[in-house]
């Protein structure tokens, strides 16, 4: 691609939160980062070896944070959230053309200048210290006292930056129009909406399905894989395989009947074939995009889903799927009930449409967004010769 040769032209940073784990956010990065090969890295905290950096695309060492040098940085890096705002800013990009933040934090609040063009990639707002503050207080056990207090004017401070370093952006990337609606409720700022690359090549399509339901997340509060466990042991003749770990996983354990098969953690290559065998998908949160629900579109399972946030965007109501409108076990049981008496859906359109959220989608998409922004900003950059 042209735009491709043109971006190579360009000194370029990418910022992104924190390098701890393996998600969703950071197969963005690295999609991103085959955009930009060239690339500098820039991370509040870096706790992955050079084998997991590598599957990013980070051949080079991440350049980190003061947070980086402080104790347990890498395990307890949530714990010096409020030093972070002063930290994504003592990062110096002043060299770069164009910064790129993958944010969902505060890495969107690196400092630029008048000649550069920040672009970024918001997976959302910072989550915990907006709508959901009270959910991630209570989980904590801070929803009282001293300790409460002092963590709700560190996330007041949060929020403050959260805007201010808004303004600072020239352009936003959302990654859902769930995304973009938050990101015009919060800082009053359009975005342009490009969804997430999904791995789709490697769920391949499944016709005959079997017996049972499947449901897979991480185990913690607002995944809400507990209501789906409870409306299953109100439909026994039902069978619900549910694959993840996670600190809610002893109470979703608990909550189980004959019925329910939690099996913890699998590996790869039999979470697939879960996936494809199941009947339908069960999907209980409200989330930013969701990328299970495509992995198990494009092995043709149709999705049941709570019927908010970024699958609005991913599955289609009576084609792709079946949405419930209320987070409790009456919407989810009904859901059920409602999917067994349907027509029997095409696995195949199931499958063909969860292609259009491919990686090469994404990349296509993303480095003409960026090449049009510079453009405006810069003027034409000659092809590479």
């Amino acid at each position: 691609m042209e735009s491709e040769n043109s971006l190579k032209l360009l000194k370029v940073a990418v910022v992104h939160d924190w390098l701890v784990d393996m998600g969703g956010a950071e197969k963005v990065l690295a999609s991103i980062l085959k955009i930009f090969p060239q690339a500098d890295v820039y991370t509040l905290v870096c706790g992955m070896d050079s084998t997991k950096l590598n599957k990013l695309g980070i051949s080079k060492t991440p350049k980190t944070s003061f947070i980086q040098k402080l104790p347990f940085a890498t395990k307890k890096y949530r714990s010096y959230f409020p030093l972070m705002p002063l930290a994504i800013q003592q990062l110096d990009l002043s060299e770069y053309d164009l910064v790129v933040s993958s944010s969902y934090c505060v890495a969107k609040g690196v400092i630029t200048g008048p000649n550069q063009v920040h672009i970024s990639y918001c997976h959302s707002p910072v989550r915990y210290a907006w709508d959901l503050q009270f959910q991630y207080l209570k989980e904590g056990g801070v929803n009282t006292g001293l300790k409460s207090a002092v963590a709700r004017y560190f996330l007041f401070k949060l929020r403050a930056f959260d805007v201010w370093s808004s303004n600072a952006v020239d352009d936003f990337v959302a990654n859902s129009q769930f995304i973009k609606k938050r990101i015009e409720k919060l800082y009053r700022r359009k975005a342009t909406v490009i969804h997430p690359p999904v791995d789709v090549s490697s769920f391949g399509l499944c016709e005959e399905k079997l017996e049972y339901y499947f449901t897979c997340s991480r185990m913690v509060p607002y995944k809400r894989i507990d209501l789906i466990v409870e409306a299953f042991k109100n439909i026994p003749d039902k069978k619900l395989v549910v694959v993840g770990d996670g600190p809610d996983f002893d109470k979703v354990s608990a909550l189980a009947g004959g019925n329910v098969d939690i099996k913890g953690f699998v590996e790869y290559p039999e979470l697939i074939s879960i996936m494809k065998n199941a009947k339908a998908f069960v999907y209980a949160a409200e989330e930013d995009f969701g990328i299970v629900p495509v992995e198990a579109q494009a092995c043709g399972t149709p999705v049941i889903c709570y019927g908010r946030g970024g699958v609005l965007d991913t599955v289609v109501d009576g084609s792709t799927g079946i949405y419930f409108k209320d987070q409790t076990c009456e919407a989810i049981v009904d859901a059920i009930h409602k999917f067994e008496g349907a027509s029997l859906f095409d696995y195949k359109r199931i499958s063909e449409h969860a292609k259009s959220f491919s990686e090469e989608r994404f990349l296509e998409e993303f480095s003409d967004h960026v090449i049009s922004k510079v453009t405006e900003a810069f003027g034409k950059i000659e092809a590479d010769q």
